[in-house]
C-alpha cells in the first residue's frame, strides 16, 4: 500500500498493479498434467487432436483407415522410430492408449494400454558398508564363497587367488602399503581367520604377483623400437646397388648444403670496403 500511495502518476500505479498480478500469477496453484502429457509431448498436439477425433467416426472401416493413416505419420515425422524393434507395435498401442483405450479399429496387433502401476519401488541399499573400502563387497563375496570349500588344496588355491585380487586393489588405494602381509593379515580377518596363508612362501614365490615366477619377480617386457636411420636402409649407406648410391649421394649432398647454408647464416657478413 505505501508504494502505491508513493506513485504520483498513472503509468507508475500502473506498472505497480502489474507488479502485484505478476507476482499473484506466479505463486497460484499450477494445473495436474492429464495421464496423456508424455504421449503428447512426444507425438505433438496435432496428432493428439487427430486421435481424439478417431472416436466420433462412426463407421469402422473409415475409423481403420484413418488410424492407419496417422501411423504412417507418425512414422513420417519421426523416421528413427523404424529402426526400433516392434515400432509399429509401439505406435498403435500409444495411439490406443491416447484414446483412452476405446479405439475400435481392426488393427495389425493385439492393442493393450499401459498399465499405470505407479511410482516404482525403492531400491534396497545395504545397510552395512564392506569393511575394507579399498576391496568392496565382491570380495567379501569371493571369501565367502571360498569358505565352502571342503577340499584343502582348493581352499587354498582359492585364497591366493583372492590374496592376488586384493593386492591388486590395494596397489591402487595405497601403492606403498601393498605388501604382502597386509593383504595376508586383511585376508585373515575377512575370514574370520580360516583362510591363512605362510607369510614366507608367499614373500618367496610370489604368490600374490600376477606374473610370478618361481626364482624372482619377473622382469617387465619392453616392445622393442625399430631404429630409424637418417640415409635409410643398411644397403644405402654401405652400398648395394645403383640405384642406392645415387639416392646416398644426393642425400649427402643435401646434408652437405644444410651444413653450408648454417655456416654462411651463422658468421657476420663483412662491411664492403
Amino acid at each position: 500500500m505505501s508504494g502505491w500511495l508513493l506513485c504520483k502518476t498513472h503509468y507508475q500505479r500502473r506498472a505497480v498493479w502489474r507488479i502485484f498480478d505478476l507476482s499473484n500469477t506466479i505463486f497460484m496453484t499450477l494445473p495436474s498434467l492429464h495421464k496423456h502429457e508424455l504421449l503428447q509431448r512426444e507425438y505433438g498436439q496435432s496428432t493428439f487432436i487427430l486421435v481424439q477425433q478417431l472416436a466420433s467416426i462412426e463407421d469402422r472401416d473409415e475409423r481403420t483407415r484413418r488410424a492407419q493413416q496417422i501411423v504412417q505419420l507418425i512414422f513420417r515425422i519421426q523416421p528413427t522410430l523404424r529402426d526400433q524393434p516392434d515400432s509399429q507395435a509401439k505406435v498403435w498401442n500409444h495411439i490406443f492408449e491416447m484414446a483412452d483405450g476405446e479405439l475400435d479399429v481392426d488393427a495389425p496387433f493385439t492393442l493393450a494400454a499401459q498399465v499405470n502401476l505407479g511410482p516404482p519401488k525403492r531400491l534396497a541399499y545395504p545397510a552395512k558398508g564392506p569393511k575394507f573400502r579399498a576391496y568392496g563387497q565382491a570380495v567379501e563375496q569371493l571369501v565367502a564363497q571360498a569358505l565352502t570349500l571342503e577340499d584343502e588344496t582348493e581352499r587354498e588355491q582359492a585364497a591366493i587367488i583372492i590374496g592376488r585380487t586384493m593386492k591388486f586393489l590395494y596397489r591402487s588405494h595405497n601403492k606403498e602399503n601393498a605388501k604382502d602381509l597386509t593383504i595376508i593379515k586383511h585376508l585373515r580377518e575377512l575370514s574370520g581367520g580360516e583362510l591363512s596363508l605362510d607369510p614366507d612362501r608367499v614373500q618367496n614365490e610370489n604368490l600374490f604377483e600376477f606374473a610370478a615366477t618361481t626364482g624372482g619377480r619377473q622382469a617387465a617386457f619392453i616392445v622393442p623400437q625399430p631404429r630409424q636411420e637418417r640415409d635409410g636402409g643398411g644397403n644405402r649407406r654401405s652400398g648395394g646397388s645403383g640405384g642406392g648410391n645415387s639416392s646416398s649421394g644426393s642425400g649427402n649432398r643435401r646434408d652437405k648444403q644444410r651444413r653450408g647454408g648454417r655456416k654462411n647464416r651463422n658468421e657476420p657478413q663483412q662491411p664492403p670496403q
